[in-house]
């Protein structure tokens, strides 16, 4: 039996649907059952709680051959750095208590990083308690920026009709669809061919800057979509001012920051290290995100 965690969301129910379909027995956790009734169709099981209950999680875990774990964002907290470290207690918590022999841990790049990337490096305290697990086998998917957090620019793009971000134009960095990152978790957890604590990173074909994606954008929409390079402080000031609490709005400053430094990608190697996937940015901005752009433009 697999549990996955945030079976409903991005990774998670592409990860039970690939199991389902392998004819394996899933459990996904989820807050909301009527969320899960396609998969439930299929044959999962759905244990509605609160990722923060760790006597929940752990009678969730109990007999697990593997579970999928990650630390699901949440907008509305006024610490975000708090609300990781609970989650991370808990889920760690549960996964010793039920003795589960293997974990497949969506993480991020730079969850090497203690301090200093926002809220990448909340996630560096689910890796390290994992990794204290006694006897436990986890593997750390650190996987590049999701496409997906594109969707996040479209009210900018409407309203000011430009992508601002701090970073330059040409800055090339790690990005990655969603459906990427589920295929190879599914397959690891398929697999199981992992012991001990080991990483493994997920990245897109090729990596990209914001200016392509500006570019991409551009096209797909049929309006010219300049990018613009802002400062750390505008960007913090227009994520607070779209609502976001200040102490998360900070955290991305933070992580921006990280972005350009040479020890964001520290153990990254493309060639030795990673899973490459075959979804490119552009493939993604004009068959997923040139749909919501419409929508968002007309």
């Amino acid at each position: 039996m697999y549990v996955i965690l945030g079976g409903t969301g991005n990774t998670g129910k592409q990860i039970a649907e690939t199991l389902l379909a392998a004819g394996k027995a899933v459990t996904i956790v989820s807050r909301d059952a009527a969320k899960a009734q396609d998969l439930v169709a299929k044959g999962a099981v759905v244990a509605v709680g609160d990722l923060h209950d760790s006597d929940f999680l752990t009678q969730t875990f109990r007999g697990a051959t593997a579970v999928y774990s990650l630390v699901p964002p949440k907008w509305d907290v006024q610490d975000w750095r708090a609300y990781q470290i609970q989650i991370a207690t808990s889920i760690t918590l549960a996964v010793h208590s039920a003795k589960v022999p293997y974990v497949v841990n969506l993480s991020s790049m730079g969850a090497h990083l203690p301090e200093g990337a926002g809220p990448v490096s909340g996630l560096y305290y689910l890796e390290h308690m994992l990794n204290n697990v006694p006897g436990l086998n986890v593997l750390h998917l650190r996987a590049g920026y999701f496409y997906q957090n594109l969707y996040g620019l479209l009210d900018m793009i409407k309203h000011l009709g430009v992508i601002a971000q701090p970073l330059a134009a040409d800055h090339s960095f790690s990005f990655v669809h969603v459906t990427d990152i589920a295929t190879i978790a599914a397959q690891r957890l398929l697999n199981l061919d992992f012991k001990g604590q080991s990483v493994q990173f997920a990245v897109g074909p090729r990596d990209y800057s914001f200016g392509e994606a500006a570019a991409f954008i551009s096209k797909a929409s049929g309006n010219q979509v300049p990018f613009v390079t802002s400062t750390t402080e505008q960007t913090v000031q227009g994520m607070i001012g779209a609502g976001i609490p200040a102490t998360i709005a900070e955290g991305y400053g933070e992580l921006y920051q990280a972005i350009v430094s040479s020890g964001y990608t520290a153990g990254f190697d493309r060639q030795s290290n990673a899973y490459v996937g075959q979804i490119s940015l552009e493939q993604f901005v004009e068959n997923e995100l040139k749909h919501a752009l419409v929508t968002e433009l007309v």
